[in-house]
C-alpha cells in the first residue's frame, strides 16, 4: 500500500475529498515525523508506538576488501505494535 492508496482509503472511509485526505494524511506523518527528530515518541492507542533508537558507534568490515571500518553512532525510528494490532494479525 502507498501513502496515495491510504489517503484513498481514508477518504472513502471518512468521506473527505480527496485531497483533504491526503492532506490530513501529509499533516500527521509531518507531525509524527517532527516529533521523533525532536527525541520524543508518538502513541496511538490500539496501533502501536512510534520511538527513536539510538545505535552505537562500531566497527564493521568492508565485504569486498575484508578492511575494518568505523561505522558512526545513529539514530533511527522504530514501531512497537500494540498488543490489539498484534492480535489481529494472528
Amino acid at each position: 500500500m502507498t501513502k496515495n492508496d491510504l489517503a484513498d482509503g481514508v477518504a472513502q472511509r471518512t468521506g473527505l475529498a480527496g485531497t483533504q485526505a491526503r492532506q490530513a494524511l501529509e499533516a500527521a506523518i509531518e507531525l509524527i515525523s517532527d516529533e521523533l527528530a525532536g527525541g520524543g515518541e508518538v502513541a496511538l492507542a490500539g496501533f502501536g508506538k512510534f520511538s527513536v533508537s539510538s545505535r552505537a558507534a562500531r566497527q564493521g568490515r568492508n565485504p569486498a576488501t575484508g578492511e575494518t571500518i568505523n561505522i558512526a553512532a545513529s539514530k533511527a525510528a522504530k514501531f512497537s505494535a500494540a498488543s490489539a494490532l498484534k492480535k489481529r494479525l494472528n
